[in-house]
C-alpha cells in the first residue's frame, strides 16, 4: 500500500493522524537533520499500522515534508 505523507519535524509529541487535505500527517519529536525525523516517521508508521519497521519505506520525498511511503504487508 502506498501513502502520501505530510511530515512535521520537532513536534511536541509523535503521533500520526490524518490532515484535512485527506493525507497522512506524521509528526515526530526528532529534528528533520541528519535523517532522524526519517527515522522517526518510519518506526511512528509502523507502530501505527502494526507492522515491523522493515516494512514501510519512503519511496520519494526522502528530504521533503511531502512524502511517498510504501508499505508491505
Amino acid at each position: 500500500m502506498r501513502l502520501t505523507v505530510r511530515v512535521r519535524a520537532r513536534a511536541k509529541r509523535t503521533q500520526v493522524t490524518q490532515a484535512a487535505d485527506g493525507s497522512i500527517l506524521v509528526e515526530v519529536t526528532e529534528p528533520a537533520e541528519g535523517g532522524r525525523a526519517n527515522a522517526a516517521v518510519i518506526a511512528a508508521l509502523a507502530r501505527h499500522f502494526d507492522v515491523p519497521q522493515q516494512a514501510v519505506t519512503i519511496v520519494r520525498g526522502r528530504t521533503s515534508r511531502h512524502k511517498v511511503v510504501e508499505i508491505a504487508s
